[in-house]
């Protein structure tokens, strides 16, 4: 199939992005790797009437290391990210979750701003975002805002940010020298969106849990944060008896649905299955 007629615009900076997406009232949309939009324009699941393409923007394609905080350009490819060393050496379980997304092709051409913005619930990018405790930036005609994480993920394919806003940034904390962080995921194939994923940070001493980070992918509207999981991790350490509690509270807190990939109890089971996983994966073996 073909897309429904639209204009098209290909501004040079945000600014000019950003007047565009005025002009049209906020019903155009802002084409970043074009991976899900353009599909979804195919079949007619998306019919705006002016598409915004950020491509010429080179001004958001980066990635730079400022104290404790990492910094990424919106329309930084995702495998540009995938093998920066910057992003290895302060951020690897971005570069983990990175080896789930698609396949070389998808992470050739997708953007980290794009995946964040199109909020698909079984996408590994929010899913790190929130385990990583990062934040975008939104620019609008009113300015620039910070939204953290928790913040910006509302529903499937929905987030907090307004019809006039564009993600311009990405950034997350640098990790401590000394976590332990996994991602577990099960799909039907290699490269298939998750059916259910799990993405874990933990910084121990010894058997105590100093800090537990976990978020979850697929199982829900949206990617969430496992507090209640991570609470008995840094309650109770990091034993096999706190391990299985924690897997427990991550099966009990997500709400999937059913589909015809899965029940939502199977994914129910699965969140707890993934999680007990990453987590042994994390603290690594003989732990």
């Amino acid at each position: 199939m073909k897309p429904a007629k639209f204009e098209y615009h290909a501004p040079a900076s945000v600014d000019e992005a950003l007047a565009v997406l005025e002009r049209y009232d906020g019903e155009a949309r802002v084409l970043a790797g074009g991976q899900s939009l353009v599909p979804m324009m195919n079949f007619r699941l998306a019919a705006p009437p002016a598409l915004v393409d950020l491509n010429r923007i080179t001004a958001l394609a980066y990635i730079e290391e400022e104290g404790e905080m990492i910094r990424i350009g919106a329309m930084t490819r995702q495998r540009r990210i995938e093998t920066d060393p910057l992003i290895a050496a302060k951020l690897p379980l971005l570069r983990e979750a990175l080896r789930w997304v698609g396949h070389l092709p998808t992470r050739s051409r997708g953007t980290i701003g794009g995946s964040i913005a199109h909020a698909d619930p079984a996408a590994e990018i929010p899913m790190v975002l929130q385990a990583l405790e990062g934040e975008i930036v939104a620019s609008g005609p009113h300015g620039e805002r910070l939204v953290p994480a928790q913040d910006l993920f509302r529903a499937a394919l929905t987030t907090s940010l307004a019809p006039l806003e564009i993600v311009t940034e990405v950034r997350f904390p640098a990790m401590p020298g000394q976590a332990g962080y996994a991602v577990e995921e099960f799909a039907r194939r290699h490269g298939d969106f998750a059916i259910a994923a799990v993405a874990v940070m933990v910084v121990r001493d010894g058997e105590r849990c100093v800090k537990a980070r976990l978020a979850t992918a697929g199982v829900g509207p949206a990617s969430i944060r496992l507090h209640d999981a991570e609470a008995v991790l840094e309650q109770k350490g990091l034993t096999d008896d706190a391990i299985a509690e924690a897997a427990d509270k991550a099966k009990a807190q997500v709400d999937p649905a059913s589909d015809l990939n899965g029940s939502a109890e199977y994914r129910r089971h699965l969140t707890g299955v993934l999680t007990s996983r990453a987590i042994a994966k994390a603290i690594g073996p003989g732990a």
